[in-house]
């Protein structure tokens, strides 16, 4: 049984998920909402919003984060390059940059950004701007409630560590492989990890994102104690 320790976790689909503190604060890791083709739409209006977490700048993860800034004007977590073209647009005092290995506090969220296997552009009127390395995310809860979302990645070894150093309760793992790990390799990044509560992600949002979880129940059917979450877009932990 998994202790959310007052928290809760909403999916929003593809890789965008909704974190709700017990004292009502609201953060959204990768804001990809209004225009998301499996986003549902009684998700698509956000009523609060306090912080956005972003693991990389791709526009299905950056998705509608510069329309929901203007909006609720939320504290803004990613990489360095990225934030200084976030805070170009008009977000100077919102941005909070980091680099990985980093770890920062905002409102009841502590968040360190990992290494994450992919890569990282900007699409600005058609012209792709570098924006720093993709990354991942452990954030921290009240009550000591953890999350890592992987971000866009491929397996890596120092997963291992990851799960050593921050111990996560919950992990969101990409599935869909041919742009990030498939399901033989999320299995692997459970083991690797250690972790006992895994959401699958980013898969079946397009054709060519061929993984699913039932393929990864059964890759991962030798570890124990696993539950594995598949959430639909609009469900929640």
């Amino acid at each position: 049984m998994l202790d959310m320790k007052g928290n809760k976790l909403t999916y929003f689909g593809h890789s965008t998920f909704s974190l709700t503190t017990p004292s009502g604060q609201v953060a959204l890791i990768d804001p990809w909402v209004m225009t998301n083709p499996v986003c549902p739409e009684a998700l698509k209006k956000i009523p609060r919003l306090d912080v956005i977490f972003l693991s990389h700048a791709h526009s299905d993860h950056l998705g509608d984060l510069l329309a929901l800034a203007k909006q609720h004007r939320p504290q803004i977590v990613a990489i360095f390059e990225t934030c200084l073209w976030i805070g170009s647009k008009g977000f100077e005092k919102e941005i909070r940059p980091m680099g990985k290995g980093g770890t920062q506090k905002v409102g009841d969220f502590e968040v360190t950004l990992t290494h994450a296997f992919h890569s990282n552009s900007i699409d600005e009127n058609g012209v792709r701007l570098y924006a720093g390395e993709p990354a991942g995310l452990v954030i921290r809860m009240p009550g000591g409630f953890s999350v890592y979302h992987t971000g866009d990645t491929a397996l890596f070894g120092d997963m291992k560590l990851i799960g050593e150093l921050y111990k996560p309760d919950v992990a969101l793992l990409p599935i869909g492989d041919h742009f990030t790990m498939g399901p033989r390799e999320a299995a692997h990044a459970i083991r690797f990890l250690g972790v006992k509560h895994v959401v699958p992600m980013h898969y079946a949002t397009f054709p060519v994102l061929t993984g699913s979880p039932e393929e990864l129940k059964q890759h991962a059917k030798d570890i124990p104690g696993l539950q594995i979450h598949a959430l639909k877009p609009g469900e929640s932990l």
